[in-house]
């Protein structure tokens, strides 16, 4: 039995997410005091700026309900959120939806991008957590490792994570890819640092980008952005005298007119003489004078240019979402059912071994009664008794196997085992 409850982009807004995000030092706190308190219940907490998913498990325990999933989550909050603002904002799933579910977001398929491929490595370090603090076992393992299977299947057959579809990804693979071969040997500068600028930065860093070097009216923040990616920090006013050595400029500031003119590239343009600009543009207004583009060696692209091959992915990417969606639901299906034959399997383990129990023993005691019966005659009647119980066995055993995984909940389990105390 699998149960999830969760909040995430779709569910709740920012502030309603903040209240309930864990960082990793928390989600492993969390696992620790959950794995105290229920030790029979497997559990994995996932914990990312868009969602808060906790994923709880058992083949036989009955799992809490969603308030007291709810009400554990809320205890291990230093500061406790308003519990009546979250619950509203909650969702459920049991069983094969819960699992779906998992296996659409290690897949990209219910990120904020579709197809980021981010959110594939924070499964797995949550995974890692719950197996860290004990609260892995065979259902989560197996499901966890069934979800990180579904997530290489939807990259591989389906185009989905090719077709990148925010400005940053699309600036970087199907622009700056075009100019330059590599990223390790480039000089990168950053003007501004707001998250545009961030997120085009972490596509350069994915490439290999080592050099950066970022550049802002307020000092404080472009310190942030730049310890977050190694880079180094400059003086606003030096932006033009880095451009001589630099290799890329991705320009995302909120100025009201160009913070670089024709006039100040061409002061420096004799210094650059035979090496490659590349400038990534994405301001609203534009960073960069236009006329730019027409100096040598200076490949200057903007919004604009980028909106038109994030249109082009969007179209062929959402061509590729039902395949995906597909690959999920069969991986999901397929995971219920191995896992209610696993706890079908103990049940018909059993039940052989309490009636194969009982049928040697009354075996045992006619023969004791009939001391003539040579050994062809035993052996006849052995296999009589073996094949009534086996026809007694085919009918409760055959509507085991074709339950549904997610019945009411396994109710024919439950009963079997009720009647026959297993």
């Amino acid at each position: 039995m699998l149960r999830l409850i969760g909040l995430n982009h779709r569910s709740a807004p920012l502030e309603v997410r903040e209240q309930l995000a864990f960082s990793p030092t928390q989600v492993a706190a969390a696992l620790t005091a959950w794995q105290d308190q229920t030790t029979d219940l497997e559990a994995v907490l996932l914990s990312t700026c868009n969602r808060t998913e906790f994923y709880v498990a058992s083949p036989d325990e009955q799992l809490p309900t969603t308030e007291q999933l709810l009400q554990f989550l809320l205890d291990q909050k230093s500061s406790p959120p308003m519990g009546f603002t979250l619950a509203s904002q909650i969702f459920t799933l049991d069983d094969t939806e819960a699992a779906e579910h998992l296996f659409s977001v290690a897949s990209g398929l219910d990120s904020m991008v579709l197809g980021e491929v981010q959110i594939l490595s924070q499964v797995k370090a949550a995974y890692q957590l719950a197996l860290e603090a004990d609260t892995v076992g065979s259902w989560i393992h197996a499901l966890f490792q069934t979800a990180l299977k579904t997530a290489k299947r939807v990259a591989t057959d389906t185009a989905l994570h090719e077709h990148r579809i925010s400005i940053p990804s699309i600036a970087v693979s199907d622009f700056a890819r075009r100019i330059f071969e590599r990223f390790d040997d480039k000089k990168i500068l950053v003007f501004g640092a707001g998250e545009m600028g961030q997120e085009t930065l972490r596509y350069l860093v994915e490439y290999g980008a080592k050099s950066i070097t970022v550049l802002n009216r307020h000092q404080e923040r472009a310190e942030t952005l730049a310890a977050q990616f190694g880079g180094n920090v400059a003086d606003w006013n030096r932006r033009c005298e880095l451009m001589i050595e630099a290799d890329i400029v991705v320009s995302t500031t909120s100025a009201d007119e160009p913070v670089v003119t024709l006039a100040d590239y061409k002061a420096i343009e004799s210094k650059r003489v035979g090496r490659t600009l590349f400038v990534l543009d994405l301001a609203v207004p534009r960073d960069f004078e236009s006329a730019i583009d027409q100096c040598s060696g200076v490949y200057l692209y903007t919004i604009d240019d980028l909106q038109e091959v994030c249109n082009k992915h969007r179209q062929e990417r959402d061509r590729e979402i039902p395949k995906g969606e597909r690959i999920v639901k069969q991986s999901a299906a397929a995971f219920m059912k191995d896992m209610t034959r696993r706890r079908h399997g103990t049940v018909i383990q059993q039940l052989r071994e309490r009636w194969t129990k009982t049928k040697d023993a009354e075996l045992q005691r006619l023969f004791k009664k009939l001391p003539e019966l040579n050994e062809h005659a035993q052996a006849e009647i052995r296999y009589a008794f073996e094949r009534l119980l086996a026809k007694y066995l085919h009918s409760p055993l055959e509507s085991l196997r074709d339950e549904p995984p997610d019945g009411e909940p396994h109710k024919l389990v439950d009963a079997l085992k009720k009647l026959f105390r297993l």
